[in-house]
């Protein structure tokens, strides 16, 4: 990172224009301007609300999390006193900022690993690096911060990542496929009994269909890297292995070791007689998820997603109208549904969420003109 120089930090020249600053402390200006006074002020409650989130976070979390988020906090306790420096008797009570009273509702309602996605997002936005005002140190914190957080979240994004994924792929799957086939069917120029009657199979057979892919999918992946992984059961060998003829060797040999380090290595393992997992810990595959959660979170939420769809029908519209509003709930949902992921992601969440929706419009408008056509062939 390029040195910069702070325009406090140099004696200022005569019709510079520059603020004059304090004899005392050449970096504190003595009178610093009004727009200057809200820009730290800003920035100050800013740094406290980071470390009120990162005290509540700690609060929810146990052991080596607890302690780093702890950590982050200090941290911005520490950025926090530079902004109080600067401004001095300018200082006083801030307003806790919109972001965080967003932040603290999504996380009753999102939990944990939203509110860190969020708090990764905020770090990595983090002004400081072209702030004159801000140190060099300031700026190395923030990036250094948004690594922290990112690893911090992805604990959490594995744990969740096989239920959230078929969770997600369901609900959008629900709201395209199920509006695509009542718009195509619409516009073909069918009764609205006929309609409703086709959005309420298009759940049903969708919700089974996705369910029974996912649990297949799911189950299919994990048997694969279970197959590639050690067998646990190797260990219970490996105290009766011959040390002279050392099979263990060709256990390492297998692994890409060359037949000299392979043979070391297990000679050193055996005279310790401390493996556990034949030189490899034996991975949960969390990151997978279960099939069981998989195929009951795509079921339901591609049945929730197809449901909105059929909607207007269900409250009494009728023809255009119904397929105007079934349109506008789906794609609300679509930028909902693609915000979240976005969030999630550590992503940009309004260019996920406008993805999204160009997705799902895009598959509704070709039905829309297909069934346009087959119906007037048929017709």
């Amino acid at each position: 990172m390029s040195a910069r120089v702070s325009r406090f930090a140099v004696p200022p020249e005569s019709g510079s224009g520059r603020t004059p600053s304090n004899p005392n402390d050449p970096s504190v200006p003595l009178n610093p301007s009004p727009a200057q006074i809200r820009r730290w002020r800003r920035a100050l409650a800013e740094e406290r609300a980071e470390a009120r989130i990162y005290r509540d976070l700690a609060r929810c979390a146990e052991g080596s999390e607890r302690e780093i988020l702890i950590e982050l906090a200090d941290a911005e306790r520490r950025h926090e006193s530079h902004w109080a420096r600067l401004l001095g008797d300018h200082a006083g009570p801030t307003r806790m900022p919109i972001r965080v009273a967003i932040l603290g509702f999504l996380a009753r309602i999102f939990g944990f690993v939203f509110v860190l996605a969020l708090a990764q997002r905020g770090e990595e936005r983090s002004p400081y690096e072209s702030d004159e005002d801000a140190t060099d140190q300031m700026a190395a914190d923030e990036r250094i911060h948004s690594e922290v957080v990112r690893a911090l979240a992805a604990r959490g994004r594995a744990a969740m990542s096989g239920s959230f994924r078929a969770a997600v792929f369901g609900a959008n799957d629900g709201l395209v496929s199920n509006l695509a086939l009542v718009l195509g069917i619409g516009a073909a120029g069918v009764g609205d009994s006929t309609v409703l009657l086709t959005g309420f199979a298009g759940v049903l057979a969708g919700a089974l269909s996705m369910a029974a892919g996912e649990y297949v999918s799911v189950r299919s992946q994990r048997e694969l890297l279970e197959a590639s992984s050690p067998d646990p059961r190797a260990d219970e060998a490996v105290g009766y292995l011959d040390v002279d003829e050392n099979e263990l060797a060709l256990v390492y040999r297998a692994r890409g070791m060359d037949p000299a380090q392979a043979d070391d290595h297990a000679r050193l393992v055996l005279a310790r007689h401390q493996l556990s997992r034949v030189g490899t810990e034996v991975p949960t595959f969390e990151e997978v998820g279960s099939p069981y959660r998989a195929a009951a979170s795509s079921f339901l939420f591609f049945a929730l997603g197809a449901l909105i769809p059929i909607l207007p029908w269900l409250v009494g519209l009728t023809g255009v109208p119904a397929m105007i509003a079934a349109a506008v709930a789906v794609g609300l949902v679509l930028l909902g549904t693609g915000g979240v992921v976005g969030v999630l992601s550590g992503a940009a969440p309004l260019a996920r969420a406008l993805r999204q929706l160009a997705i799902g419009y895009g598959a509704a408008a070709v039905t829309v003109v297909l069934g346009s056509l087959v119906g007037g062939v048929v017709a």
